[in-house]
């Protein structure tokens, strides 16, 4: 018979889904509320679903004290909302700085649109939240022929930083694991943001 997966219920919206599906946070030692996006931290932990209105209703409801059964320290919902999503896209960073190591990255807008047009094997693409109009469009509509997926994401010079090179407004995967590790991560994180999937254009990414 197979096992199934254990649950635990969401202090926010009170759903029961399986543990692997749901934001773990624990306590500091001092009592202090940490998110746990990795979920491999020790100690009891507490649930919400990956949905910042989860994470509020559980802080205006103090859940926290009552799943803890102790006095909480809780930052605002606005504070820890920004903390988690800040977490979570540092997940999607370091996939990124990983695959860039592995030899696994194209950037520069020339670069990746010459792969896009000759079928380079690359299976996602990246645009900087600030990059132009002009070649936004032009990247977009390259990886949309190739039927390859393409996100608005971090800023030109947080992509540089990330590759060690100067300012990029337009990264590539080339097809490898990485790609999907950075799609589940890109899919929580707008999750959270109460967007379910990512969509190219959306301004919070």
């Amino acid at each position: 018979m197979p096992r199934t997966a254990p649950q635990r219920t969401c202090l926010g919206c009170r759903e029961a889904r399986d543990k692997g599906e749901l934001l773990r946070f624990v306590l500091s030692p001092e009592g202090t509320l940490v998110p746990d996006v990795m979920a491999k931290l020790p100690g009891r932990g507490a649930y919400t679903c990956f949905r910042r209105s989860c994470v509020t209703k559980a802080v205006e409801r103090r859940q926290f004290s009552r799943a803890f059964r102790s006095e909480v320290t809780v930052p605002p919902a606005g504070e820890l909302a920004a903390q988690i999503a800040a977490l979570l896209m540092e997940r999607v960073a370091s996939y990124l700085a990983l695959a860039n190591k592995a030899g696994k990255i194209v950037s520069g807008s020339d670069m990746v649109m010459e792969r896009l047009r000759r079928g380079g094997g690359l299976g996602l693409v990246l645009l900087a939240s600030d990059i132009s109009g002009d070649i936004g469009e032009k990247v977009s509509y390259l990886a949309e022929r190739g039927g390859i997926p393409c996100l608005r994401m971090l800023d030109k010079d947080r992509f540089g930083g990330l590759l060690g090179k100067g300012l990029r407004s337009v990264v590539a995967v080339i097809e490898s694991g990485f790609v999907q590790s950075i799609l589940n991560e890109v899919k929580r994180y707008g999750n959270f943001l109460d967007g379910g999937a990512v969509d190219e254009q959306d301004p919070r990414i």
